[in-house]
């Protein structure tokens, strides 16, 4: 389908609560509040999406293993499900966000602003900003915002592939490697950000390689 007609982003009208709604959306996606202690923690994605509570427990040698619903040492189709049945929750908070953010016009101030960085960074329009901000920080979250724009042809088909390149690499980059990655922390030679820095440049080289690949290969809505 087409891009519906939009004016550019110079042209719209955006409130003025909506500039001070999308810096509240950033920062409430970007995971800067991760690890704050008190009310803060409830400016941050992650903190109110939160944990399944514990079922009880699993013996394990001389300790003992807790477990949540999905339980332990599943396979096949039914741990699949299970899987799919916890991310029902991110996903349908991330898009509720989603539109509280539009609603407030916090969507059009990122369109607004945005639209100058992204066009020459990596093809995007700056509606999509928040977008690429919250898949850093949750794949799950990333990948349904994604789709809501889509399915309002928000975004051209080449655009949908650029973003797909984007996020297909190093998915919820902040949260896994301030998760997965901090047993290595210990280890490193170098600054803890050089690394996670890395990662986000070769997010944006492999968006990109897919940009210059339909520019030069592929024609638009192919």
């Amino acid at each position: 389908m087409e891009k519906k007609e939009q004016n550019g982003a110079g042209d719209l009208k955006v409130r003025w609560y909506g500039y001070l709604v999308l810096f509240l959306a950033i920062l409430f996606f970007s995971g800067v509040f991760t690890a704050a202690e008190g009310p803060l923690r409830a400016l941050d994605f992650t903190n109110l999406a939160g944990n399944f509570g514990k079922l009880g427990t699993l013996e394990e040698g001389a300790g003992s293993l807790a477990a949540n619903f999905r339980g332990t040492g599943g396979v096949g189709a039914k741990d699949s499900w299970m899987f799919a049945m916890t991310l029902f929750p991110t996903v349908m908070f991330a898009l509720g966000m989603v539109k509280v953010i539009e609603y407030l016009d916090g969507l059009k101030a990122a369109q607004k602003l945005l639209t100058p960085l992204l066009r020459p960074l990596m093809g995007l329009p700056g509606i999509s900003g928040l977008t690429l901000i919250a898949s850093l920080q949750s794949a799950d979250a990333g990948a349904s915002m994604l789709n809501t724009l889509a399915q309002e042809n928000e975004l051209t088909e080449k655009e949908k592939n650029i973003f797909a390149a984007f996020q297909f690499s190093g998915g919820g980059t902040l949260t896994n490697y301030l998760s997965s990655c901090a047993a290595l922390f210990v280890f490193m030679t170098v600054p803890i950000l050089i690394p996670l820095v890395i990662v986000i440049v070769f997010k944006i080289f492999g968006a990109n390689l897919m940009r210059l690949y339909l520019n030069r290969i592929c024609k638009e809505g192919k």
